[in-house]
């Protein structure tokens, strides 16, 4: 994520458009993390992720069956216009092979998912400009 963001540029400058989703905060569940977990919500420093997969051929050629398929984490704290941005993407995996992971997919996002509960139970210190 880009360390020269400013306050302005995490609020929410989004226009509101009944049954447009421009962002995932507009959906149910993010409003109904709001209301379980108080505590996390309230503080818009804490971080919210989304994890992305998807296919690309390592060698750019067609004929080639051999793929690899990243896991990426997205910070949607910032907004729509910066969070989609390649810049801010963190690729926590790659999972190589012939086909799709498919069902085997847990196996390689197991290490993941262990460090988010782990962030997501201690979290972690880091320095904070706003109340430096």
């Amino acid at each position: 994520m880009n360390a020269h963001l400013t306050l302005n540029d995490i609020k929410d400058k989004r226009v509101k458009i009944v049954d447009v989703l421009r962002h995932p905060a507009d959906t149910e569940g993010w409003k109904r993390l709001g209301c379980e977990c108080t505590d996390f919500a309230s503080d818009a420093r804490n971080v919210r992720l989304g994890l992305a997969l998807d296919k690309f051929n390592l060698f750019g050629n067609m004929s080639t069956s051999y793929s690899m398929w990243p896991v990426v984490l997205i910070p949607y704290n910032l907004p729509p216009w910066k969070c989609m941005k390649d810049s801010n993407f963190f690729v926590s995996l790659f999972t190589p092979g012939l086909r799709s992971p498919g069902r085997k997919i847990d196996v390689y996002l197991q290490p993941l998912i262990e460090k988010l509960k782990e962030l997501w139970t201690f979290g972690v210190r880091t320095y904070d400009s706003l109340t430096d």
